[in-house]
This record gives C-alpha cells, sequence and structure tokens, in this order.
C-alpha cells in the first residue's frame, strides 16, 4: 500500500446484514477515492455474491477488502479511531462532524478508522468504546434514519476535500460569444419586433430597448448558443411550409 494510501482512512464496516448494502458502500467509497474497505463478522460471510452488482463497478473494493473477527481486531494497526453513531449514554468522548472528523485525519500522523454499525442496530456501546470520538451529523431528529452507503458517503465527501480529486472544470465550456456575435442576435430579434409594434409607445421605446438588450445580456450565451437561437429567429421569419 503506498504513502497516499496509508493517509486515507480505513472504512470498517462491523457486522453488516446484506451483501448489496457493502456493494453500494464500496460504491460510496470509491467515489471519493477511498479504497480500504473492513468487514467484521459480515452476516452472510464473504465474499458475498450480491455485493458486485450493487457497487457498480467498484470492483476493486470488494476486492480488496478484508474480514476480521473483532472490531479490535480491525483496527489494531489505527491510531485514530471514529465511531458514526449518536451520542450515546454513559460514553463520554468528543463528538465531531464528518467534517472536523476528516481534518483531524488530514492534520494528523498514524492511521484512521470510521466504524460503521449494522443497518438495523448501528454500532454497540463496545465498538463505540474502541473510538476516540463519535462521529455524526445533525439531522431531523423525528427522522434520523440513514442507510449504510449514505453514511459512508458523507464521511467519504468530506474526506475527499482534502485530497486532489480532479474536480470538474470549465475547461470544455465554450467561452461567451464576442460581442459583435451579441449584437447580431440583438439586432435580429429587434427587426422582427418593431414591425409588430412591441417598441409602442414611441416614448418607451429606449427604455424597452435597453431591458431587452439586459435579458439578453445576462445569460453569458456562447457562440453556439448565439447561432442556435438566430437559427430561431430565422425559422420564425420565414413563411410557413406548404
Amino acid at each position: 500500500m503506498s504513502a497516499a494510501d496509508l493517509r486515507k482512512p480505513a472504512i470498517v464496516l462491523i457486522r453488516p446484514q446484506l451483501g448489496e448494502n457493502i456493494g453500494k458502500a464500496a460504491r460510496a467509497m470509491l467515489n471519493f477515492g477511498l479504497t480500504e474497505m473492513r468487514l467484521v463478522e459480515p452476516r452472510d460471510g464473504w465474499p458475498n455474491p450480491s455485493a458486485g452488482p450493487a457497487a457498480s463497478g467498484a470492483d476493486i473494493v470488494l476486492e480488496r477488502a478484508t474480514v476480521y473477527s473483532s472490531t479490535a481486531e480491525a483496527v489494531a494497526d489505527c491510531a485514530h479511531v471514529y465511531a458514526t453513531t449518536v451520542r450515546k449514554r454513559g460514553v463520554t468522548k468528543p463528538v465531531l462532524t464528518p467534517e472536523e472528523a476528516s481534518r483531524e485525519m488530514a492534520s494528523q500522523p498514524g492511521r484512521s478508522a470510521i466504524l460503521f454499525g449494522p443497518e438495523r442496530s448501528g454500532l454497540e456501546t463496545e465498538d463505540v468504546a474502541l473510538a476516540r470520538a463519535i462521529l455524526t451529523v445533525p439531522i431531523n431528529p423525528e427522522f434520523g434514519s440513514l442507510n449504510l452507503a449514505q453514511a459512508v458517503i458523507l464521511c467519504a465527501y468530506e474526506w475527499s476535500k482534502h485530497e486532489q480529486l480532479v474536480q470538474p472544470t470549465q475547461e470544455d465550456l465554450l467561452p461567451p460569444a464576442p460581442q459583435e456575435e451579441l449584437d447580431g442576435l440583438i439586432s435580429h430579434l429587434e427587426g422582427m419586433l418593431d414591425p409588430k409594434g412591441y417598441y409602442l409607445p414611441e416614448t418607451r421605446r429606449e427604455a424597452t430597448r435597453r431591458t431587452l438588450r439586459g435579458v439578453l445580456t445576462k445569460p453569458g450565451w456562447n457562440h453556439l448558443e448565439v447561432r442556435t437561437l438566430r437559427g430561431v429567429l430565422s425559422a420564425l421569419e420565414r413563411e410557413p411550409r406548404k
């Protein structure tokens, strides 16, 4: 495992119940650059044939997944362990958001792990006791029902902010059209509107023209969009086809 991979938190699924949920969690992980999944006592054993289809191509995560017989074994090499759960009675630990936890993980030495409990019951108190902090999110108190993949993706996304992931750029977007092309579009439209009495009364002509120009200038059309709109106007100018 590379040094870069060692910086990334391990995702530890404790007693996961359904292969589909393991696959969906793998998909959530890989979307944000996490590849190390650790499974503690998966209910239906491992590998699970239901996980692959649900992973939607995140096969590398499933292929590398390792299985442990206890939570303590799964996090034995981790210096920083976070338990995803609501605050539990009798457990006195720091409570962090995914954003705060990911910032800690990115800045401190040593391996990190994030614990996720079974789909129905969540983490047991014994599992939470192994963590140095509780990781939780503000959630609707009347409906606190995140599924496993949703919980994983929240944490993975916050971690990704500290990684050099490829971000969508605007390089593929065309630049705004030159002013000459935009003026041509506006003149074309004005030429169609004038005979229709759009600018009447005359006392409002200039104000109406300025307003129309403002509307057409605001979107920042590129040259293909301007060409398309000119085509629309040209089609409207033509006599209907017989």
